[in-house]
C-alpha cells in the first residue's frame, strides 16, 4: 500500500505547498539494502562529544565502521587521534563546520553524576541541532539508572531518558532517529556491536528507544565479527511465508545464515517461495497444534543437529470489542500468540535443540504496551511476551542464550492495508518519523539480536514503531 504523503515529500514543489497548508510531511528514510558492510559508516562524519569513560571505545568502533570523526575538545580529540592507526580526525570546537551535515551525533554520557551535568548534553547538541543530516542518528550512552550512587546520579541518568525521546520527535521530521544506550559498568566490550546498529541505516525505524547493554547472558561469543555474522547458523523463523517473517528471513540469509522456514501446511506455496528464493528449508507446521512442539524440535534435531537462533513471529490478529467477544476468538488469539510460544520454546529448551550461545527472538507489538480498543486479546498475549522474556532471560543467562522481544508499530503490511482509509492515515503520522514501517525495518532489528554483536542485550523489548505517539 502506497503512502500519498510519502511519495509527494520527493516532489519540492508539492512539499513547499503542503507545508504551506501546515501538512506534516514525512522524510524518505535511507534503509540498508543487502548484507551488513565492515564500514557501515563509510566518509560519514560522525560528532562526537562527552567526557565519559568510553572515549577509546568509541574511537576504535568509529574508525573500524569507517567514519569521519569530528571530536569534541582537546581532551577528546587526543584520545582519538591516539586509537585513530593514521585515520584522520577532525577537532570540534564551537559550532558544526561550514557546509557539514552529521550523519551521527555520539555523546558519551557515563560521566555524568548530577543534575547540573545535564548541561553538558545542551552544550553538545545545541549548537549542532541544525546540522543534523537527513535520516541522521543521534546517539547517547550512559550507565543504568538503577545502579547510580546517589539520587541526584540517577536523577542526571533519567533525565537523559526523556530528552532522548523528546529529541527524537523533533529531528523525526528529518528522517533522523534518537537512541540511548544505558551500558553496566562491565559490559563496555558488548556495546560496538549497538553502536554500529544504532548509527547504521539497519536501524531506520527506530527511535526514542533506551536500550540496555547488560552481562546478563554468559559467554565471550566474538562480537567484532561484522561481515556475514551469522555464517554458519541456523535460524528457525515461525510464520516467515509472508510480510515480516518472509522479510527477515531473506534479511537472515543476507547475513549468512541458513533459514528454516516454518509456516502452516495451508501455506506451503508461498513457504515454499520464500525458501527456495533464498536458499532455506521449509518446515511445515501449525504452531497451534499440541504435537507442534516435539515435531519441530525433532526435525530441527535430525536434520540440523539443532539450532541457534529461534524467532517466533506467527501470530494472529481476531478483533473484537470486548462486550462482544466470543471465548473461541479469545482462546485462539492467546494460544497462538502467546502459549504457542511458551510450548515450543520449552521443548526446545528441554531438549537440548537450541544450543548454547543462542538467541530467542519473540514479537509483542505497542499494542502490548500501550493496549488498543477492541483488542483486549491481541494486547494480553503481546503484553504476555514482554512479561516472558524478560523472565526467561534469567533462567537461560547461563548458557548464553539471550531472550527479547520486538515490538512493532504501525507496520506497512497486508494486516494494515485493510484498515479503513483515514484510520490508517492517521495511524501513519503518529509518530515523530511521521510514517508507517516496512517489514524490513523488523527484520533488521531481528536480525541485529540474533547476531553476537547484540550478547549484551537479553530480558528487553525493543520497539520498531518510528517513535509512535503512544506506548511506553
Amino acid at each position: 500500500m502506497s503512502d500519498f504523503l510519502l511519495e509527494l515529500s520527493s516532489n519540492p514543489t508539492a512539499k513547499k505547498l503542503f507545508q504551506a497548508a501546515g501538512l506534516p510531511m514525512p522524510t524518505p528514510l535511507d534503509r540498508q539494502k543487502g548484507g551488513t558492510t565492515e564500514q557501515v559508516l563509510k566518509d560519514q562524519p560522525v560528532f562526537v562529544g562527552g567526557e565519559g569513560a568510553l572515549s577509546e571505545l568509541l574511537a576504535k568502533t568509529l574508525y573500524q565502521a569507517g567514519a569521519e570523526p569530528y571530536a569534541q575538545g582537546d581532551k577528546l580529540y587526543n584520545v582519538f587521534v591516539a586509537a585513530s592507526d593514521k585515520k584522520p580526525t577532525k577537532l570540534l570546537m564551537g559550532e558544526a563546520p561550514e557546509g557539514i551535515k552529521a550523519k551521527g551525533l555520539v555523546f558519551d554520557a557515563t560521566g555524568l553524576s548530577s543534575p547540573a551535568d545535564l548541561k553538558q548534553i545542551y552544550e553538545f547538541f545545541k549548537p549542532r541541532a541544525r546540522a543534523i543530516a537527513r535520516s541522521g542518528r543521534l546517539l547517547i550512552i550512559a550507565r543504568p539508572t538503577e545502579d547510580a550512587k546517589t539520587p541526584e546520579e540517577a536523577a542526571a541518568r533519567a533525565g537523559l531518558d526523556g530528552f532522548t525521546r523528546s529529541i527524537a520527535k523533533e529531528v523525526g521530521k528529518l528522517g533522523a532517529t534518537a537512541n540511548l544506550l544505558y551500558v553496566a559498568e562491565g559490559a563496555e566490550a558488548r556495546l560496538p556491536g549497538a553502536i554500529r546498529f544504532f548509527l547504521s541505516t539497519a536501524s531506520a525505524f527506530v527511535t526514542g528507544q533506551p536500550l540496555r547493554i547488560t552481562k546478563l547472558a554468559k559467554g565471550d561469543r566474538d562480537t567484532g565479527n561484522f561481515v556475514k555474522p551469522l555464517n554458519g547458523k541456523v535460524v528457525m523463523v515461525t510464520g516467515a511465508a509472508r510480510g515480516i517473517g518472509a522479510a527477515t528471513a531473506e534479511i537472515l540469509a543476507n547475513e549468512g545464515a541458513h533459514v528454516v522456514v516454518l509456516d502452516r501446511p495451508a501455506d506451503d506455496q508461498p513457504a515454499s517461495e520464500v525458501a527456495r528464493k533464498i536458499g532455506g528449508t521449509v518446515l511445515l507446521a501449525d504452531v497451534s497444534d499440541p504435537k507442534a512442539p516435539e515435531q519441530i524440535a525433532s526435525f530441527l534435531k535430525e536434520k540440523f543437529g539443532g539450532v541457534d537462533v529461534v524467532i517466533h513471529n506467527a501470530g494472529i490478529t481476531r478483533d473484537k470489542m470486548f462486550a462482544n467477544m466470543k471465548p473461541d476468538v479469545w482462546d485462539a488469539t492467546i494460544d497462538i500468540n502467546l502459549a504457542a510460544v511458551v510450548r515450543i520454546t520449552d521443548a526446545l529448551l528441554s531438549g537440548d535443540v537450541l544450543r548454547e550461545g543462542g538467541r530467542i527472538i519473540c514479537l509483542s507489538s505497542i499494542a502490548g504496551l500501550s493496549g488498543n480498543a477492541g483488542q483486549t486479546n491481541y494486547a494480553a498475549s503481546k503484553g504476555g511476551i514482554a512479561g516472558y522474556v524478560r523472565n526467561l532471560a534469567t533462567k537461560t543467562a547461563a548458557k548464553g542464550i539471550t531472550v527479547n522481544a520486538i515490538a512493532p508499530g504501525f507496520i506497512e503490511t497486508r494486516m494494515t492495508a485493510a484498515i479503513p482509509v483515514a484510520i490508517r492515515e492517521v495511524a501513519r503520522r503518529l509518530s515523530a518519523l511521521g510514517q508507517g514501517g516496512q517489514p524490513s525495518d523488523v527484520g533488521q532489528a531481528i536480525t541485529f539480536l540474533s547476531t553476537p554483536g547484540a550478547q549484551g542485550v537479553s530480558g528487553q523489548v525493543l520497539r520498531v514503531c518510528g517513535g509512535a505517539f503512544v506506548g511506553a
